[in-house]
Protein backbone atom coordinates (compact mmCIF):
# COMPACT_ATOMS: atom_id res chain seq x y z
CA UNK A 1 0.00 0.00 0.00
CA UNK A 2 0.98 3.62 -0.45
CA UNK A 3 2.04 4.09 3.18
CA UNK A 4 4.14 0.96 3.41
CA UNK A 5 7.85 1.11 2.62
CA UNK A 6 9.45 -1.65 0.56
CA UNK A 7 12.14 -3.22 2.71
CA UNK A 8 14.73 -5.89 1.98
CA UNK A 9 15.79 -7.45 5.28
CA UNK A 10 18.12 -10.29 6.08
CA UNK A 11 17.42 -10.75 9.76
CA UNK A 12 14.04 -12.19 10.79
CA UNK A 13 14.11 -10.34 14.12
CA UNK A 14 14.72 -7.01 12.43
CA UNK A 15 11.91 -7.75 9.99
CA UNK A 16 9.54 -8.45 12.87
CA UNK A 17 10.59 -5.31 14.76
CA UNK A 18 10.06 -3.13 11.71
CA UNK A 19 6.67 -4.72 11.06
CA UNK A 20 5.60 -3.78 14.59
CA UNK A 21 6.94 -0.26 14.09
CA UNK A 22 5.02 -0.04 10.82
CA UNK A 23 1.76 -0.82 12.61
CA UNK A 24 2.39 2.04 15.03
CA UNK A 25 2.72 4.36 12.03
CA UNK A 26 -0.64 3.55 10.45
CA UNK A 27 -1.51 6.73 8.52
CA UNK A 28 -3.85 9.35 9.91
CA UNK A 29 -5.51 12.20 8.09
CA UNK A 30 -3.24 14.64 9.94
CA UNK A 31 -0.11 12.76 8.88
CA UNK A 32 -1.30 12.79 5.26
CA UNK A 33 -1.94 16.54 5.50
CA UNK A 34 1.50 17.18 7.03
CA UNK A 35 3.28 15.18 4.34
CA UNK A 36 1.39 16.83 1.49
CA UNK A 37 2.08 20.30 2.93
CA UNK A 38 5.82 19.62 3.22
CA UNK A 39 5.86 18.26 -0.33
CA UNK A 40 4.01 21.37 -1.55
CA UNK A 41 6.44 23.68 0.25
CA UNK A 42 9.45 21.96 -1.31
CA UNK A 43 7.96 22.14 -4.80
CA UNK A 44 7.02 25.79 -4.25
CA UNK A 45 10.68 26.42 -3.36
CA UNK A 46 11.68 24.79 -6.67
CA UNK A 47 13.88 22.23 -4.91
CA UNK A 48 14.36 18.55 -5.62
CA UNK A 49 14.72 16.05 -2.80
CA UNK A 50 18.39 15.73 -3.67
CA UNK A 51 18.89 19.49 -3.33
CA UNK A 52 17.09 19.51 0.03
CA UNK A 53 19.33 16.66 1.19
CA UNK A 54 22.45 18.61 0.19
CA UNK A 55 21.36 21.74 2.07
CA UNK A 56 19.98 20.11 5.23
CA UNK A 57 21.82 16.81 5.58
CA UNK A 58 18.49 14.95 5.65
CA UNK A 59 18.77 11.59 3.90
CA UNK A 60 16.91 11.49 0.57
CA UNK A 61 15.17 8.25 1.56
CA UNK A 62 14.07 9.82 4.86
CA UNK A 63 12.69 12.84 3.04
CA UNK A 64 10.78 10.55 0.68
CA UNK A 65 9.24 8.70 3.62
CA UNK A 66 8.23 12.00 5.24
CA UNK A 67 6.61 13.29 2.05
CA UNK A 68 4.66 10.08 1.48
CA UNK A 69 3.21 9.84 5.01
CA UNK A 70 5.27 6.81 5.98
CA UNK A 71 6.84 8.53 9.00
CA UNK A 72 6.36 11.66 11.07
CA UNK A 73 9.43 13.90 10.99
CA UNK A 74 11.34 14.58 14.20
CA UNK A 75 11.00 18.17 15.40
CA UNK A 76 14.64 19.01 14.55
CA UNK A 77 14.16 17.66 11.02
CA UNK A 78 10.90 19.54 10.59
CA UNK A 79 12.37 22.81 11.83
CA UNK A 80 15.26 22.40 9.38
CA UNK A 81 12.82 21.95 6.50
CA UNK A 82 10.71 24.94 7.54
CA UNK A 83 13.86 27.09 7.75
CA UNK A 84 14.95 25.99 4.28
CA UNK A 85 11.50 26.67 2.83
CA UNK A 86 11.40 30.10 4.59
CA UNK A 87 8.09 29.33 6.27
CA UNK A 88 6.91 32.20 8.48
CA UNK A 89 4.17 32.70 11.06
CA UNK A 90 1.39 31.77 11.48
CA UNK A 91 1.91 28.90 9.03
CA UNK A 92 5.05 27.77 10.86
CA UNK A 93 3.23 27.31 14.17
CA UNK A 94 0.33 25.56 12.44
CA UNK A 95 2.65 23.02 10.81
CA UNK A 96 4.55 22.36 14.06
CA UNK A 97 1.24 21.85 15.85
CA UNK A 98 0.02 19.53 13.12
CA UNK A 99 3.18 17.45 13.48
CA UNK A 100 2.69 17.06 17.25
CA UNK A 101 -0.72 15.47 16.72
CA UNK A 102 0.00 13.66 13.44
CA UNK A 103 0.16 10.20 15.04
CA UNK A 104 -2.87 10.54 17.31
CA UNK A 105 -5.50 7.89 16.72
CA UNK A 106 -8.17 8.13 19.39
CA UNK A 107 -10.02 5.18 17.86
CA UNK A 108 -7.15 2.76 18.49
CA UNK A 109 -7.68 -0.11 20.94
CA UNK A 110 -5.01 -2.55 22.17
CA UNK A 111 -6.45 -5.47 20.21
CA UNK A 112 -6.39 -3.45 16.97
CA UNK A 113 -2.72 -4.39 16.63
CA UNK A 114 -3.93 -7.83 15.53
CA UNK A 115 -6.14 -6.44 12.75
CA UNK A 116 -4.87 -6.00 9.18
CA UNK A 117 -3.01 -2.73 8.58
CA UNK A 118 -5.37 -1.79 5.74
CA UNK A 119 -8.42 -2.16 7.98
CA UNK A 120 -6.97 -0.08 10.83
CA UNK A 121 -5.98 2.57 8.29
CA UNK A 122 -9.53 2.65 6.96
CA UNK A 123 -10.91 3.00 10.51
CA UNK A 124 -8.58 5.97 10.99
CA UNK A 125 -9.90 7.71 7.88
CA UNK A 126 -13.52 6.94 8.70
CA UNK A 127 -13.14 8.27 12.24
CA UNK A 128 -11.96 11.66 10.96
CA UNK A 129 -14.20 11.93 7.92
CA UNK A 130 -17.05 14.35 7.42
CA UNK A 131 -18.98 11.97 5.20
CA UNK A 132 -18.78 8.50 3.73
CA UNK A 133 -20.39 7.43 0.48
CA UNK A 134 -20.52 3.68 0.07
CA UNK A 135 -21.89 1.17 -2.41
CA UNK A 136 -22.41 -2.45 -1.38
CA UNK A 137 -23.55 -5.23 -3.68
CA UNK A 138 -23.76 -8.25 -1.36
CA UNK A 139 -23.59 -7.03 2.24
CA UNK A 140 -25.06 -4.16 4.18
CA UNK A 141 -22.52 -1.44 5.03
CA UNK A 142 -20.52 -2.12 8.20
CA UNK A 143 -21.77 1.03 9.96
CA UNK A 144 -25.36 -0.21 9.57
CA UNK A 145 -24.81 -3.80 10.69
CA UNK A 146 -26.09 -5.37 13.89
CA UNK A 147 -23.63 -7.35 15.95
CA UNK A 148 -25.09 -10.75 15.04
CA UNK A 149 -25.30 -9.89 11.35
CA UNK A 150 -21.68 -8.71 11.41
CA UNK A 151 -20.61 -11.92 13.15
CA UNK A 152 -22.38 -14.04 10.53
CA UNK A 153 -20.87 -12.08 7.64
CA UNK A 154 -17.34 -12.18 9.05
CA UNK A 155 -17.55 -15.92 9.74
CA UNK A 156 -18.84 -16.55 6.23
CA UNK A 157 -16.23 -14.42 4.48
CA UNK A 158 -13.33 -15.67 6.65
CA UNK A 159 -14.02 -19.40 7.12
CA UNK A 160 -10.51 -20.10 8.44
CA UNK A 161 -10.52 -17.29 11.04
CA UNK A 162 -10.37 -18.27 14.71
CA UNK A 163 -13.15 -17.36 17.11
CA UNK A 164 -10.86 -14.72 18.62
CA UNK A 165 -10.15 -13.16 15.24
CA UNK A 166 -13.83 -13.09 14.37
CA UNK A 167 -14.73 -11.45 17.69
CA UNK A 168 -11.98 -8.84 17.29
CA UNK A 169 -13.38 -7.84 13.92
CA UNK A 170 -16.94 -7.78 15.25
CA UNK A 171 -15.89 -5.57 18.16
CA UNK A 172 -14.00 -3.22 15.86
CA UNK A 173 -17.02 -2.98 13.57
CA UNK A 174 -19.32 -2.12 16.46
CA UNK A 175 -16.88 0.48 17.82
CA UNK A 176 -16.82 2.20 14.43
CA UNK A 177 -20.40 3.33 15.05
CA UNK A 178 -19.05 5.94 17.46
CA UNK A 179 -18.74 8.23 14.41
CA UNK A 180 -22.51 8.72 14.67
CA UNK A 181 -22.22 9.95 18.26
CA UNK A 182 -19.83 12.85 17.65
CA UNK A 183 -20.94 16.49 18.04
CA UNK A 184 -20.97 16.56 14.26
CA UNK A 185 -21.99 13.01 13.32
CA UNK A 186 -20.57 11.40 10.23
CA UNK A 187 -22.98 11.57 7.31
CA UNK A 188 -23.38 8.20 5.67
CA UNK A 189 -24.85 7.90 2.17
CA UNK A 190 -25.28 4.20 1.51
CA UNK A 191 -26.42 2.64 -1.74
CA UNK A 192 -27.01 -1.11 -1.70
CA UNK A 193 -28.10 -3.61 -4.29
CA UNK A 194 -31.36 -5.39 -3.51
CA UNK A 195 -29.32 -8.60 -3.30
CA UNK A 196 -27.75 -7.30 -0.08
CA UNK A 197 -31.21 -7.09 1.48
CA UNK A 198 -32.39 -10.50 0.35
CA UNK A 199 -29.29 -12.53 1.23
CA UNK A 200 -30.15 -14.15 4.59
CA UNK A 201 -26.95 -13.88 6.62
CA UNK A 202 -27.12 -15.61 10.00
CA UNK A 203 -30.60 -17.04 9.52
CA UNK A 204 -34.11 -15.51 9.43
CA UNK A 205 -34.04 -14.18 13.03
CA UNK A 206 -30.69 -12.42 12.58
CA UNK A 207 -31.76 -11.05 9.21
CA UNK A 208 -35.11 -9.81 10.53
CA UNK A 209 -33.34 -7.99 13.36
CA UNK A 210 -30.91 -6.54 10.82
CA UNK A 211 -33.69 -5.24 8.58
CA UNK A 212 -35.41 -3.73 11.61
CA UNK A 213 -32.19 -1.98 12.59
CA UNK A 214 -31.74 -0.78 9.02
CA UNK A 215 -35.23 0.76 9.13
CA UNK A 216 -34.35 2.64 12.31
CA UNK A 217 -31.01 3.86 11.00
CA UNK A 218 -32.43 5.05 7.69
CA UNK A 219 -34.69 7.42 9.65
CA UNK A 220 -31.67 9.19 11.16
CA UNK A 221 -30.88 12.64 9.78
CA UNK A 222 -27.24 11.69 9.16
CA UNK A 223 -28.01 8.51 7.20
CA UNK A 224 -29.26 8.30 3.61
CA UNK A 225 -30.12 4.85 2.30
CA UNK A 226 -30.95 3.97 -1.30
CA UNK A 227 -31.59 0.55 -2.80
CA UNK A 228 -30.96 -0.44 -6.40
CA UNK A 229 -33.85 -2.81 -7.22
CA UNK A 230 -33.43 -5.92 -9.32
CA UNK A 231 -35.67 -4.26 -11.91
CA UNK A 232 -32.93 -1.68 -12.59
CA UNK A 233 -30.97 -4.34 -14.46
CA UNK A 234 -27.24 -3.88 -15.06
CA UNK A 235 -25.56 -0.90 -13.42
CA UNK A 236 -22.04 0.57 -12.85
CA UNK A 237 -21.74 -0.92 -9.36
CA UNK A 238 -21.88 -4.54 -10.47
CA UNK A 239 -18.06 -4.95 -10.75
CA UNK A 240 -17.75 -4.49 -6.99
CA UNK A 241 -18.25 -2.48 -3.81
CA UNK A 242 -16.33 0.66 -2.87
CA UNK A 243 -16.23 3.46 -0.30
CA UNK A 244 -15.59 7.17 -0.84
CA UNK A 245 -14.30 8.91 2.30
CA UNK A 246 -14.64 12.72 2.31
CA UNK A 247 -13.10 15.16 4.80
CA UNK A 248 -14.21 18.57 6.03
CA UNK A 249 -10.94 20.35 5.22
CA UNK A 250 -10.36 20.96 1.53
CA UNK A 251 -6.65 20.31 2.19
CA UNK A 252 -7.49 16.67 2.88
CA UNK A 253 -8.23 14.91 -0.42
CA UNK A 254 -10.89 12.23 -0.53
CA UNK A 255 -9.90 8.57 -0.42
CA UNK A 256 -11.41 5.59 -2.23
CA UNK A 257 -11.28 2.32 -0.31
CA UNK A 258 -11.84 -1.00 -2.10
CA UNK A 259 -12.01 -4.31 -0.23
CA UNK A 260 -11.61 -7.26 -2.57
CA UNK A 261 -10.39 -10.87 -2.63
CA UNK A 262 -7.22 -9.61 -4.32
CA UNK A 263 -6.50 -7.37 -1.32
CA UNK A 264 -7.50 -4.00 0.09
CA UNK A 265 -6.71 -0.92 -1.96
CA UNK A 266 -6.63 2.84 -1.28
CA UNK A 267 -6.86 5.26 -4.21
CA UNK A 268 -5.97 8.95 -3.87
CA UNK A 269 -5.21 10.18 -7.39
CA UNK A 270 -7.54 12.94 -8.61
CA UNK A 271 -8.49 10.90 -11.67
CA UNK A 272 -9.50 7.91 -9.51
CA UNK A 273 -11.52 10.07 -7.12
CA UNK A 274 -13.30 11.73 -10.05
CA UNK A 275 -14.07 8.33 -11.61
CA UNK A 276 -15.64 6.95 -8.44
CA UNK A 277 -17.50 10.23 -7.84
CA UNK A 278 -19.07 9.76 -11.25
CA UNK A 279 -19.90 6.11 -10.62
CA UNK A 280 -21.56 6.99 -7.30
CA UNK A 281 -23.62 9.73 -8.99
CA UNK A 282 -24.80 7.18 -11.59
CA UNK A 283 -25.76 4.72 -8.87
CA UNK A 284 -27.60 7.42 -6.94
CA UNK A 285 -29.63 8.24 -10.05
CA UNK A 286 -30.43 4.59 -10.79
CA UNK A 287 -31.37 3.66 -7.22
CA UNK A 288 -34.83 4.09 -5.76
CA UNK A 289 -35.44 7.21 -3.71
CA UNK A 290 -34.79 6.98 0.05
CA UNK A 291 -38.56 6.83 0.60
CA UNK A 292 -39.12 3.96 -1.86
CA UNK A 293 -36.03 2.22 -0.52
CA UNK A 294 -37.38 2.41 3.03
CA UNK A 295 -40.62 0.91 1.75
CA UNK A 296 -38.77 -2.04 0.23
CA UNK A 297 -36.86 -2.67 3.47
CA UNK A 298 -40.13 -2.57 5.42
CA UNK A 299 -41.79 -4.99 2.98
CA UNK A 300 -38.89 -7.44 3.22
CA UNK A 301 -38.98 -7.20 7.00
CA UNK A 302 -42.68 -8.11 7.02
CA UNK A 303 -42.00 -11.06 4.74
CA UNK A 304 -39.19 -12.21 7.00
CA UNK A 305 -41.33 -11.93 10.12
CA UNK A 306 -44.14 -13.83 8.43
CA UNK A 307 -41.75 -16.60 7.44
CA UNK A 308 -41.96 -16.03 3.71
CA UNK A 309 -38.25 -15.28 3.26
CA UNK A 310 -35.10 -17.17 4.07
CA UNK A 311 -36.52 -20.68 3.83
Amino acid sequence: MWWQATLVLDQPCRRRDLAVASRRQAPTVRLRRLSSELRRLREHSHLTREQVAERTGINVATLYRIETARVRPQRRTLVGLLDLYAVTEPQRTEILSLSRTADEQGWLRPYHADLPDEYTAYISFEAEAQSVRTYESLFLPGLLQTEEYARAVIRGVLPTATTKEVEQRVQARMERKAVFEKDRPLHLWAIVDEAALRRVNGGPKVMADQLGHLTEMSDAAHVTLQVIPFSAGSHPGMPGSFVLVDFADAADPSVVYIDSMAGDLFLEAEADIARYDQIFDHLRAIADSPERSAGLVAALLREMQEGRCGK
